[in-house]
């Protein structure tokens, strides 16, 4: 288990009033991706309450937040990844991982890693962690010294891409059909499905709905239990009489999934040469910051302004480095602000999370939500070593006159990619709302696909049937979103498959860049 000290072995930014960053410097510096060869991720949603403003009667006021950071390392430690940094706003932490992120809000957490990790197997242990620490009720057992005492979601969601080695995945990750089996031992009233082609690239979701009992059961229950007694402990979702409120507004999350990323374009995720486009920005901001000190200093000479500005850059790279150190609510991506300001420029080939500033700088990442736009978001990167590049941003909502609840959310994105060309792969996941500050959902896709410029890709947008009615002036512009998000500049639409669930609508998109020769035939990599 990691030994959580944050007052040694973590890093703050003094922002007030804005994300600010905790970096955990005893694994971000020993982190290698050599043997990283799975880039699509396992993604876990579990909610348990349908807002944050609902939280079920006894539960801790911040809910999921109020638990502990080192309370999630075990938890973490069975699915096999680890702490990086933590990006904390008032309503949501982002948690940057050793293989992907987690996201933990008041009323439901996400959970979503790569590689060989064994995502479910942390499962239990993360609703039982609700239950303990947060005060979530749960009702499998009659008390928590009952080792199978776990809370009771409102939903939960668990969604994968098609995975290109599955032989290689672990624990019930090997095939969908046991991953179903394990969440069917575990919850009453799953759903599983498969969204895509069976002989090319497809996607996998598990869902669980609200109060989901039959009525009436299609086996008296005290047979159920006869013939299976470990069925006693399975979980059950969704109880109404627990959860009270609406589903939360505009909840949708948008997911990216690209693979075959240009060769040339995805150097760019690459150690070498970020650190070569790092130690580049530097000297050109260093002899600005210089010139601008001789100016500055008019009768003082040229020489004597040299060394004091270089020992002023000088002075930046100590122990306490912060790449969100510069204390200003909106400069942090600012063209204007010297380099030497945001990087370490004795650190540049160590420090995963200033290299991976500068990464997320020169790639366009951090214009996906600038902020010009968006002059509260924060982003916390990392660049792995020799390759590989990871990514969480925290985007506040704006307020808007007489919608109290907007001033207490804080949506998400998280980006992750692994550019080797024999398994080249990036996600991109967000769900701030499409239309947000001007920016539509297909702006946002063309943006990413632009930066990774993949052969092919999907998209999928999950959408609560909600959001029309909180926000009734989004509703007539719906058809023209979709329209627009059916032409990618560049690519042909190849698939468009609709999901109508009861309280969502999922719509998966599947794409091919226009000229793409691509390989003998599609990669699918698994049975069904």
């Amino acid at each position: 288990m990691v030994n959580f000290e944050i007052p040694t072995n973590y890093t703050f930014s003094p922002s007030e009033g804005t994300p600010h960053l905790t970096i955990n410097h005893d694994v971000a510096a020993d982190l290698d991706s050599t043997n990283a060869f799975e880039g699509p991720e396992k993604l876990l949603e579990v909610w348990f309450a349908p807002n944050p403003n609902a939280l079920p009667p006894g539960v801790k006021p911040d809910g999921l937040k109020s638990i502990a950071s080192d309370t999630w390392v075990g938890m973490l430690d069975m699915v096999n990844c680890k702490i990086l940094s933590v990006l904390e706003a008032e309503h949501m932490d982002a948690y940057l991982l050793s293989e992907s992120s987690m996201f933990v809000f008041p009323h439901k957490l996400i959970l979503k890693t790569c590689g060989t990790t064994t995502l479910l197997l942390g499962l239990h242990r993360l609703l039982r962690i609700a239950a303990e620490h947060a005060g979530f009720p749960f009702h499998n057992a009659k008390s928590l010294d009952d080792i199978h005492a776990a809370a009771t979601p409102y939903r939960v969601f668990y969604s994968r891409k098609n995975f290109l080695f599955p032989h290689k995945q672990q624990g019930p990750h090997r095939s969908w059909k046991q991953e179903v089996r394990y969440l069917d031992d575990m919850f009453e009233g799953g759903s599983a499905y498969m969204v895509g082609k069976m002989n090319g690239d497809h996607w996998y979701l598990y869902i669980t709905s609200p109060d989901t009992t039959l009525t009436p059961p299609r086996t008296p229950e005290i047979e159920k239990l006869s013939a299976n007694p470990a069925s006693t402990f399975r979980i059950p979702a969704g109880r109404a009489s627990v959860f009270n409120g609406g589903l939360e507004c505009n909840d949708e999350t948008l997911e990216i999934l690209m693979t075959d990323l240009d060769p040339e374009n995805a150097k760019k995720f690459y150690l070498e040469q970020a650190s070569a486009v790092a130690s580049t920005r530097l000297s050109e901001q260093t002899q600005e910051a210089r010139q601008f000190t001789v100016d500055s200093l008019g009768d003082l000479s040229a020489s004597t302004a040299t060394i004091k500005t270089t020992s002023t850059i000088e002075s930046l790279c100590d122990d306490t480095f912060d790449v969100f150190s510069n204390g200003s609510d909106s400069d942090l991506h600012d063209p204007h602000t010297p380099l030497s300001e945001q990087v370490d420029p004795e650190c540049l080939t160590t420090e995963g999370h200033a290299l991976g500033t500068v990464v997320s700088e020169a790639c366009g990442l951090s214009d996906v939500y600038p902020t010009s736009k968006y002059p509260d978001a924060r982003i916390d990167a990392y660049l792995f070593t020799p390759c590989g590049f990871s990514a969480n941003g925290i985007i506040p909502a704006p307020q808007k006159h007489g919608h109290d609840e907007d001033a207490k959310s804080a949506h998400y994105f998280t980006v992750h990619v692994t550019p080797e060309p024999i398994c080249s792969f990036a996600s991109f996941e967000t769900n701030v709302p499409g239309g947000q500050n001007g920016r539509e959902t297909s702006d946002i896709i063309e943006h990413v696909v632009q930066i990774f410029k993949p052969g092919r890709f999907s998209v999928t947008l999950f959408e609560a049937k909600a959001v029309r009615m909180c926000d009734e002036e989004l509703a007539p512009a719906g058809a023209g979103r979709s329209k627009r998000v059916e032409r990618i500049p560049g690519y042909r639409r190849i698939d468009r498959i609709v999901h109508d669930f009861v309280d969502y609508e999922l719509v998966f998109r599947y794409y091919e860049r226009e000229g793409w020769a691509g390989c003998s035939g599609p990669r699918v990599g698994e049975d069904i």
